[in-house]
């Protein structure tokens, strides 16, 4: 039976530390999926969500953006996607007496996992300038209230529109249109503080800015590198992957400050001896100083070039350029710069270089730790230089793979959500539609905050997402978001951004990705695009937590006609009765999406083209992969202080915290920990158990401190630590972010500590 959400928030004073374990997943996954299951959606209901999700005709996990196989099991998700459809299925409902009850300062006061516990908002909620509670509202009155606050801008660009990376293809489409027809690029996302350095790198080199592997490539991969990534936490059914490969003769490397408890051993629920026994699955650990991945790779680029017959020279001369220069920098990499930019032995260094060797085929996978440092595209670069050396670019079992965390985030960018579009999406889209969109630039995240802390932006609409708690620099985000005039969410559920607002606020009630679609043109369903570039039907079957909720794409296409008006020749009334017309549309302005609506009819979907993987043709400036010869970077740590990561807990997805333990890293009751190493600690006068506020330091002097952190020594790399987010996001100065793709520099931040009074 499901149970209530908590009247009060959890005490967190005191989190419990226990010895982490060295494996993953089990019967304690399954044990935590099903408990959580119960509690938002009673047993009925848990069966009834958890047997269609990430099957072909049901709906896509709203978590990560792992693909999934042809063949699927009965149970495709993992403990994590269990957590994220249990929050959006629950029977909890946040009616417009919860909103009367609660004051927005007592909201404010709140943590995150209160607010997400309450359940599904069921009505559009208004907050009136100078009011002090939200209140329920019409449909037509809140797209009336958006209409007067646009048509009252002096210039389009006075507008953010943001897309978190749940919202569909079809969604996202639209609000790029809208955008786009109203005036304005200012189409920030949530890929610009986690992946656009992966982007920046790989449009550079390889001229596709996406991964280039399939699932069956990491099947037969020779030599996998797991590189800046948690899969155990972040993408649990990649683990599934890693195993087999594994158990088909791969090698795996993993390059991470902390040991993860996936990495080390993966108990599969889907076997019985997966479950009692598990397998081993790294091969070899390379515990690296937190931002050292560049100078790394950089090395065994210089020992690949200096062996005989290490470099395949057929590749290289037929379809890459700048070969030289990079060959020349390369040889100017030495021993002692690397070892101290990363921390490793020797020893370590040249296992990986005779394991990098002897494949034939090699794979490298990163998240965040690689894109989050001032250095990032520089270090993506460098993983690309390493591939290219030996061929390991458009061949089976080979290539590059960013992999991405939220399950459409991927889709939504290949939808046109980019501040920066190129000349041939906008031709494309105003020769479709009969438009004339913006040619200037527009901003991204880092970019939008400064806009609205400056004045240059006066209303925030976001489509989905957390922005305020995913965002840099909080009390600067925050103060930024009270400028506004207008801010507007949609949403499935409450969250910090709900209660930071604008003098005018508006929570606009959205379905889920659980959730039947019915419009006046019938049942409909959606499409995403995953990690691999495959897009893919997705079907909810539930009946909505409300009947006042709208659909993504119908609130998009109210919204448009409320502010265009007439004057807009643009469909927007047929867009919202039947998505397959929005299709239609998508197929004629989107490349790689032709007869979109007879393919993605298929089983499964389809693929999208990728030119590097599918004919070794590289769309760059060049014709050909890059080499890249950028100077070595790393962090420079002053004495007395850590480099901090932030990071994510196991009762954690993005900025949604399902609970208060990180049961792979031993913490239970509490969020507010810092991990150390035990000799950095015992330098520094941490005792284990001790608390202590974080400051970090940056270059303009601002205090910014992140208070009440228990110490806990971790075998985390010497001279680093690591802490979740979003409590640490106050560190993370909003001008620290990283050359090229502007993102925030997360896992890099130069901390001190002081002792709590």
């Amino acid at each position: 039976m499901a149970t209530k959400p908590p009247a009060g928030d959890p005490v967190q004073d005191a989190p419990r530390v226990e010895p982490a374990p060295h494996a993953a997943a089990g019967l304690p996954a399954v044990a935590h999926s099903l408990r959580i299951a119960q509690q938002q959606m009673g047993v009925r209901r848990t069966a009834q969500t958890l047997l269609k999700v990430n099957q072909k005709d049901g709906f896509d996990c709203p978590g990560c953006a792992w693909p999934e196989g042809d063949k699927r099991h009965t149970a495709e998700f993992c403990e994590n996607g269990a957590k994220a459809v249990a929050e959006e299925a629950t029977l909890r409902r946040v009616t417009p007496d919860f909103f009367a009850a609660h004051p927005l300062a007592d909201l404010a006061t709140r943590s995150g996992y209160w607010l997400g516990q309450q359940g599904r908002i069921t009505q559009p909620m208004y907050l009136p300038e100078g009011a002090d509670r939200y209140e329920a509202v019409t449909w037509e009155r809140a797209f009336a209230v958006i209409a007067e606050e646009l048509g009252a801008l002096a210039s389009p660009d006075e507008a953010l529109f943001y897309t978190s990376g749940r919202t569909s293809n079809e969604a996202a489409f639209l609000l790029q249109l809208f955008a786009r027809e109203f005036g304005t690029n200012n189409l920030p996302d949530c890929s610009n503080m986690c992946h656009e350095s992966s982007g920046s790198a790989l449009t550079e080199t390889i001229g596709v800015g996406k991964g280039s592997v399939s699932l069956e490539d990491l099947h037969h991969a020779d030599l996998i590198i797991v590189a800046g990534q948690n899969p155990g936490t972040n993408h649990p059914r990649m683990l599934s992957a890693l195993e087999k490969a594994k158990s088909a003769g791969a090698k795996i490397i993993s390059v991470n400050p902390l040991p993860e408890a996936g990495l080390e051993r993966f108990k599969n629920p889907q076997t019985p001896l997966g479950m009692i026994k598990g397998a081993a699955l790294n091969d070899l650990f390379l515990q690296i100083r937190i931002g050292g991945d560049q100078a790394l790779f950089r090395l065994l680029n210089k020992m690949i070039l200096a062996t005989e017959g290490a470099v395949d020279e057929t590749f290289v001369a037929a379809h890459t350029h700048g070969y030289e220069e990079f060959a020349a920098a390369a040889a100017e990499a030495d021993w002692e710069q690397t070892l101290a930019a990363t921390g490793l032995e020797r020893s370590a260094i040249e296992e990986a270089l005779a394991m990098a060797l002897a494949s034939k085929r090699t794979i490298v996978c990163w998240a965040m730790g690689l894109t989050q440092h001032k250095h990032s595209v520089p270090t993506i670069r460098e993983v690309v230089n390493f591939l290219l050396l030996r061929g390991n670019i458009g061949r089976p079992g080979a290539g590059v793979c960013p992999v991405r965390g939220h399950s459409n985030v991927q889709g939504d960018r290949t939808m046109g959500i980019f501040e920066r579009p190129s000349t041939a999406f906008l031709d494309a889209l105003d020769k479709e539609f009969s438009i004339t969109s913006p040619r200037h630039h527009g901003y991204d995240v880092v970019r939008s905050i400064r806009a609205l802390r400056d004045g240059d932006a006066k209303v925030f609409f976001a489509m989905g997402g957390n922005f305020v708690s995913a965002s840099p620099d909080t009390h600067v985000t925050e103060a930024a978001m009270r400028t506004a005039r207008l801010t507007v969410h949609v949403s499935t559920k409450l969250n910090r951004s709900h209660t930071v607002t604008g003098t005018r606020a508006l929570i606009l009630p959205t379905l889920g990705r659980t959730d039947k679609d019915v419009q006046a043109g019938g049942k409909q369903f959606v499409t995403v695009e995953d990690s691999m570039s495959m897009v893919h039907a997705s079907r909810g079957n539930l009946t909505p937590a409300s009947p006042h909720l709208l659909s993504e794409p119908a609130i998009v296409a109210r919204l448009a006609r409320a502010v265009l008006g007439p004057a807009s020749t643009t469909p927007w009334e047929e867009f919202e009765k039947d998505y397959a017309t929005i299709r239609d549309r998508i197929s004629r302005v989107v490349p790689g999406f032709e007869n979109f609506n007879q393919r993605v009819a298929h089983p499964g979907g389809f693929t999208l083209p990728h030119a590097p993987r599918d004919s070794r043709r590289f769309p760059t400036a060049t014709g050909r992969a890059n080499f890249t010869a950028a100077p070595v970077e790393y962090p420079e740590l002053p004495e007395g202080r850590l480099l901090l990561q932030t990071l994510r807990s196991h009762d954690q997805y993005n900025t949604t915290i399902y609970g208060l333990d990180d049961r792979y890293r031993g913490i239970k009751g509490g969020r507010r920990v810092v991990l150390v190493n035990p000799d950095d600690a015992t330098t520094l006068g941490l005792t284990d158990g001790t608390y202590t506020d974080l400051v970090s330091e940056w270059k303009d002097g601002t205090e910014r401190r992140a208070p009440g952190f228990r110490v806990v020594h971790y075998p985390t790399a010497r001279g680093c630590a690591a802490a979740y987010y979003p409590e640490t996001n106050v560190l993370v100065p909003l001008d620290s972010t990283a050359d090229t793709s502007n993102t925030p520099a997360s896992k890099s931040v130069v901390v001190r500590f002081e002792n709590t009074h």
